[in-house]
C-alpha cells in the first residue's frame, strides 16, 4: 500500500503549507492554523535537538490535552526520536516505571502534575523535565516550554522512516507490569489511512477531544485522522464539566464526536435542550475503548436522528482501530467489519480459521500491528504469530465479516476505556500486612463499563484486618480508577490443582449474590 507521507512530521509539513491559514485547532477562544502548528514543532524540534535530542531517542509526555501534546508529536517526529504517551492518572511509582522501562531522556510535564513528577524518579532517570506552563521547581534540568516555543535557532530533519519506531504506548495484559506496544509511522498512517476512508472524514470537519491525548484511541483517530486530511480539532482539557463539552460542541459547529461507551450512557440519558437538539452539526458518533450496550445504541439513534453512532473495536498493538460500523450498514451487538486493507479471522486454538457464528480467537492482520512490544521479545512472540496479532478477545463472525465479541480470554479489566491490569493490583494489595493472597476481578459497571474489586485471603492466624489501613495503601500506590470498588474478605480463594486462582468461579459467585 502506498502511502502520502512516510512519518507525522512530512504529514504536518506538507499541511502547512497546503493548509496553512487554516484553522486547525479550537482551544476555548484561541484559534490555531496548520501554519501556527508547523512554526511551532520546528521551534519545539530545535530546542529539543539544543538539548540532545536525536534520532532514537524517546521524549516521555506526561501532559493533559493542549495544543502543547500535539507540537510535540510533530517536533518529536522531525528529529526522529520516539515519543511516549503517558497516562496522567498515574502514580509516582508507575509514573517511574514507564520512564526507566522505555529509556525516556526527557519528560514533558504539565505543572499542574509537579507533585507526581517530583515525587517519581524522574529527574534521575530523565536529563530535563521540559514543564508546560509553570514550572513550580527551579533547576539546570527543569525547563520551560515557553522558552522552547521561543526558540528561534533551526534544526534539519532527521525523521524516522515509514517503518520505523514513532511512538511506544504502554499497555498490557492482565499479568505484569504494563507493555511499552512499539507503533512504527506506518501503523498509526495506516490507522488514519484506513479510519478516513470508513468514516468519510473531509477537510471541512471538525472533531472534538475530550478523551485523554496519552489514550491510544485518541492519538490516533482523534488527533491524526483529522490532521491526515487537513480537517479541524476541538480541544477540551478536561472532560469535567460535562456541560461543556456540550457547549463546545454547538458553539464550535463539532461535526465527528469522539466517544467511549461511558460518554454515551450519560448522552443518551441527559435532558438536552432544545437548541442543542436543533442546531447541533453532528453527522457521526464514533466509539471506541470497550463496548456499547444495545440500550445504549437505541437511545442514542432516538434521539440524533441526523447522526450515526459507529462503534469499533482496536487495541493498542493494533494502532488501535481493527474493525467498525458503517454509515452503509451497522448491526446492533457488533462491532463492524475489518478496516479498509485489514483481515480479521477467529480461530481456534491450533490456530485453524473456524466457519461463521463459530466462537474462537479474534486474530488480526495488516500495516496496523505494531512492532513487537519493547524490551519483551518473548511477548512480542507469543502475541504476533506469522504476521498475525493474536487480540486475546474471542468472538464470531457473521456471513457477512460483521464480528461480535463474546468475552476476554485473558482478565484484563477496561473502565472508562482504561486499561486495568489485575495482577499489578494484586502485587500491591499483597504487600499489605496480613494480607495472604489476593484476586482482582472486574464486575459490570453501568458508568464505568466494568470496575474492579478484590478478594483477599487473609494470612494464616490474621483474625483482625485493617481494611482502612489497605485503602490507604492502595491510595499511596495506585490511579485512582485501578483502586478496587469492593474488598471481599474470604476464608480460601477458589484454586485448581497447581495453585491458580480460579477467577472464572469468583465471578460466577458474585453473580449469585
Amino acid at each position: 500500500m502506498e502511502y502520502k507521507y512516510h512519518n507525522f512530521y512530512e504529514l504536518i509539513t506538507a499541511q502547512g503549507k497546503n493548509y496553512k491559514s487554516k484553522v486547525a485547532l479550537i482551544i476555548e477562544e484561541e484559534k490555531i492554523t496548520y501554519g501556527d502548528i508547523l512554526k511551532a514543532s520546528d521551534a519545539v524540534a530545535g530546542f529539543l535537538a539544543d538539548k540532545g535530542i536525536q534520532k532514537g531517542d524517546r521524549v516521555a509526555l506526561f501532559v493533559r490535552n493542549s495544543a502543547e501534546f500535539i507540537y510535540t508529536i510533530f517536533a518529536v517526529s522531525k528529529l526522529g526520536a520516539i515519543l511516549v504517551p503517558i497516562n496522567i492518572f498515574l502514580k509516582e511509582e508507575e509514573l517511574s516505571y514507564i520512564l526507566e522501562d522505555s529509556g525516556s531522556k526527557i519528560l514533558v510535564a504539565s505543572s499542574i502534575y509537579d507533585k507526581v513528577v517530583n515525587s517519581s524518579k524522574a529527574t534521575s532517570i530523565c536529563q530535563y523535565i521540559l514543564w508546560k506552563g509553570e514550572a513550580l521547581v527551579e533547576g539546570t534540568q527543569h525547563l520551560h516550554y515557553s522558552d522552547a516555543l521561543a526558540y528561534e535557532g533551526s534544526v534539519n530533519p532527521t525523521p524516522s522512516l515509514l517503518d520505523e519506531m514513532a511512538v511506544i504506548i504502554y499497555t498490557s495484559g492482565t499479568t505484569g507490569k504494563p507493555k511499552g506496544a512499539m507503533l512504527s509511522n506506518k501503523n498509526v498512517l495506516s490507522n488514519a489511512d484506513s479510519g478516513q476512508k470508513t468514516i468519510n472524514v473531509k477537510p471541512r470537519d471538525r472533531g472534538i477531544i475530550f478523551l485523554p491525548m496519552f489514550h491510544s484511541f485518541t492519538f490516533s483517530i482523534g488527533i491524526i485522522l483529522p490532521m491526515y486530511v487537513g480537517a479541524s480539532i476541538v480541544i477540551i482539557k478536561s472532560i469535567q464539566p460535562f456541560s461543556n463539552i456540550f457547549k463546545q460542541t454547538l458553539t464550535k459547529r463539532v461535526t465527528l464526536f469522539f466517544g467511549i461507551p461511558d460518554v454515551y450512557n450519560a448522552l443518551a440519558k441527559a435532558k438536552l435542550p432544545w437548541y442543542f437538539m436543533w442546531f447541533n452539526r453532528i453527522r457521526a458518533f464514533v466509539s471506541g475503548a470497550a463496548a456499547l450496550q444495545p440500550k445504549t445504541l437505541d437511545a442514542m439513534a432516538k434521539k440524533f436522528k441526523r447522526a450515526t453512532l459507529l462503534e469499533g473495536y482496536g487495541l493498542s498493538e493494533a494502532s488501535p482501530a481493527v474493525c467498525m460500523n458503517t454509515f452503509e450498514k451497522q448491526k446492533a451487538g457488533s462491532v463492524g467489519t475489518a478496516l479498509h486493507s485489514y483481515k480479521m479471522k477467529i480461530v481456534d486454538e491450533d490456530m485453524n480459521e473456524v466457519s461463521n457464528g463459530s466462537i474462537g480467537d479474534i486474530i488480526v492482520k495488516g500495516d496496523n500491528i505494531m512492532m513487537g512490544y519493547l524490551n519483551r521479545p518473548e511477548a512480542t512472540d507469543e502475541t504476533i504469530v506469522n504476521g498475525w496479532l493474536l487480540t486475546g478477545d474471542m468472538g464470531y463472525m457473521d456471513d457477512e465479516g460483521f464480528l461480535f465479541i463474546v468475552d476476554r480470554k485473558k482478565d484484563l479489566i477496561i473502565s472508562k476505556g482504561i486499561n486495568i491490569y489485575p495482577r499489578e493490583i494484586e502485587e500491591i494489595i499483597d504487600t499489605f500486612e496480613g494480607v495472604g493472597s489476593s484476586a482482582v476481578i472486574g464486575i459490570i459497571d453501568e458508568k464505568s463499563g466494568e470496575v474492579p474489586v478484590v478478594y483477599i485471603e487473609l494470612a494464616e492466624g490474621v483474625d483482625v484486618f485493617d481494611q482502612l489501613g489497605l485503602k490507604k495503601h492502595m491510595r499511596e500506590h495506585l490511579a485512582n480508577f485501578k483502586i478496587p470498588k469492593q474488598i471481599h474478605i474470604i476464608s480460601e480463594l477458589p484454586k485448581n490443582a497447581t495453585g491458580k486462582v480460579l477467577k472464572r468461579v469468583l465471578k460466577e459467585q458474585l453473580r449469585d449474590v
